[in-house]
């Protein structure tokens, strides 16, 4: 179990992170246009996993945004914007703010992704949303650096996750 704060206050994850190093565990989530997607899909590319508790809030679009604009340059890479958030509402924001160079994907339906990543929260105002964490796996799948964001209004380390690309 992780603790991280929601304004300050203590919560807690549902475990600790993939580590560095290790294989990363294999999921599967809802794309825009509801068909399943998987680990499996994105073999050969570096995969960005931009996770949060949902597209609505600031720090979460802002997240989406900055991702968007950095992913733009980058080779072989596709970077995935996961929450709990039904594709639709996803997709609108996307169409909303003129986003293309990221995908989203959605854990709606089962909480498949959230226990093999183990950052789903469990207590707390934010009880079964995912935490904030962006998670960089080589084309190996072999996870090259994971963030697990202390404080969940704030944003992640764009910077240390790009370099890790």
């Amino acid at each position: 179990m992780a603790t991280i704060t929601f304004k300050g206050a203590a919560i807690h994850t549902a475990g600790t992170l993939p580590a560095v190093g290790s294989q990363a565990p294999d999921f599967k989530l809802t794309a825009g246009n509801l068909s399943d997607k998987t680990l499996a899909d994105y073999n050969g590319k570096k995969v960005i996993l931009n996770i949060f508790p949902s597209i609505d809030t600031g720090t979460c679009a802002t997240s989406v945004r900055k991702f968007n604009e950095k992913a733009a340059g980058l080779d072989n890479t596709v970077v995935l914007c996961i929450s709990k958030d039904l594709p639709f509402a996803q997709g609108r924001f996307c169409a909303a703010e003129g986003i293309n160079n990221v995908e989203t994907l959605s854990e709606y339906k089962d909480g498949n992704f959230s226990d093999a990543y183990q950052l789903r929260i469990v207590d707390g105002p934010l009880a079964g949303l995912l935490s904030r964490v962006v998670i960089v796996i080589d084309e190996q799948g072999t996870v090259k650096y994971a963030e697990q964001v202390p404080e969940i209004a704030n944003e992640p380390d764009y910077a240390s996750a790009l370099a890790a690309v």
